[in-house]
């Protein structure tokens, strides 16, 4: 998908489709020289937000999209809700069209306080969505989407066009995630995440990736991660990738990434209901994975390192025993109670490892506990901190991303879950608080600089439809503020 700025009026844009709001619509009509015919569309059809009407036209545009309700006393947040949902319905219409080329009169849509960077930006984030199609292992493509151009009309030209740089880097990260989310795990592992990590330094001078082997792990005394990934055929992988875009004396924000590329539970195996769903265990690295793509190329001003920790989580007569005992790279041991809690064991080893690039602040994002999806189900991610400027940062740009999450407690009291009497901790609790306790057993690897934690595990994926690529959007906003 390729964004651009468009200048004029709305009634002469060169344009296959035009997407106004109902607002605006008989104006724009009374302009163009179609007034009855519009309003007859418009006197035929329902007003309300995430409401679309379509008027075939002569010529171009042979397609005018007349879109939401007219609601003038709604208050700013009122407005802004409601121009999401006019934003999500205008991109799902275009992108059903048979059309390859879009315009929207953003100036034109009443979003509240909301000015043309944050409108535009919301706009293009629900066309990313909506035009995204996965169909490489279909014999049968299924029919992509036409839409190949969406422009812009907004004389806040300056802000548009701010926009729509972040906005089409944004495209690239999250299609890449929801590729890598979406590739079955068959193709998708550890070795194969490692040469997608390779591609994003490829040609770029200020980035470099790094991938570290089960030997380096072994030697840099990664006892977790290895207790993993030891039952598996496909050797483990570290994966770093490191983009130099800011001052050289910045310290590095750094993402670390859950890379499960398939998770059958280890010796305590998963009921097959829903394993499927499994190849999306990879999720958190792929969403880092994008972050760093969106990063280069939006080319942020910011110092960025993000972490891929990928294994593949399988039984067999290597793999690690329920009371097993294991050393991690911090030194301090863990009693293995559960083989299916083995995200926080590789995690651990990736916190301990990024110690060395004294990071400003870490982000570890992982589909973590089912317990997560039972307290907030897909709509909002888990925030977990140990750091208030952190939290506040990543909720703040959550909400503006509509990529939101809830921040959790992470209160000593729950610490005693992890109570060993062989070991320093085990890798799980009891029933209660979940996704907490696991949010605890990372605080223990975390320490030594600012960190937060992302549980996603309700909302990475659709079952049965695919990656979202959230967290991404969320990301990329914090990335964004942070780097200015």
């Amino acid at each position: 998908m390729r964004y651009a700025s468009k200048t004029g009026n709305a009634a002469s844009v060169a344009t296959d489709c035009l997407v106004v709001p109902r607002r605006t619509a008989r104006e724009v009509a009374a302009a163009m020289g179609v007034t009855e015919h519009v309003g007859l569309v418009l006197d035929g059809t329902t007003s309300a937000p995430g409401s679309v009407a379509r008027a075939y036209l002569k010529g171009r545009p042979s397609r005018l999209l007349i879109v939401g309700a007219d609601d003038k006393d709604a208050d700013a947040e009122t407005k802004l809700a409601a121009f999401r949902r006019d934003a999500k319905a205008a991109a799902t219409a275009i992108a059903a069209l048979d059309v390859a080329d879009a315009t929207v009169c953003v100036d034109d849509f009443d979003a509240g306080k909301a000015d043309a960077y944050t409108k535009t930006r919301t706009l293009l984030a629900a066309v990313s969505h909506a035009a995204y199609r996965f169909t490489p292992y279909k014999s049968t493509k299924t029919q992509a989407a036409k839409l190949r151009r969406v422009g812009v009309l907004s004389r806040q030209r300056a802000k548009a066009r701010r926009a729509l740089g972040h906005a089409q880097a944004l495209d690239d990260g999250l299609t890449l995630a929801k590729d890598l989310g979406n590739q079955p795990p068959n193709i998708c592992n550890p070795t194969f995440l490692a040469r997608e990590a390779r591609r994003l330094s490829r040609g770029v001078g200020n980035v470099t990736t790094t991938v570290l082997d089960e030997s380096k792990i072994s030697e840099l005394g990664m006892g977790a991660f290895l207790s993993v990934t030891r039952g598996s055929a496909t050797p483990g992988k570290m994966i770093i990738v490191n983009y130099k875009g800011g001052n050289p004396g910045d310290k590095p924000v750094v993402l670390v990434g859950k890379g499960i590329t398939f998770d059958t539970g280890g010796i305590n195996i998963k009921g097959s209901s829903g394993m499927d769903e499994m190849k999306w265990d990879m999720c958190g690295a792929a969403s880092v994975l994008g972050a760093m793509k969106a990063a280069i190329s939006a080319e942020l001003p910011i110092n960025l390192i993000v972490v891929a920790a990928a294994a593949e989580n399988m039984p067999g007569g290597r793999a690690s025993r329920p009371s097993d005992i294991v050393t991690t790279m911090s030194g301090q041991t863990v009693e293995i109670m559960n083989t299916d809690a083995e995200g926080r064991l590789v995690l651990c080893d990736a916190l301990t490892y990024v110690k060395r690039f004294k990071p400003a602040a870490v982000v570890d994002i992982a589909t973590l506990t089912g317990a997560q999806v039972v307290a907030l189900g897909p709509q909002a991610s888990a925030l977990y901190a140990n750091d208030d400027a952190v939290a506040d940062a990543l909720a703040s740009a959550g909400d503006e991303a509509d990529d939101r999450m809830w921040r959790m407690p992470l209160w000593d009291d729950y610490q005693s879950a992890l109570d060993s009497a062989f070991a320093d901790m085990k890798n799980v609790g009891g029933r209660a608080a979940g996704s907490i306790v696991a949010a605890c057993f990372l605080s223990r690897f975390a320490k030594d600089f600012p960190w937060a934690h992302l549980d996603i595990a309700g909302s990475a994926y659709v079952s049965g439809k695919g990656s979202t690529g959230r967290p991404l959007p969320a990301l990329f906003e914090y990335l964004v503020k942070a780097a200015s």
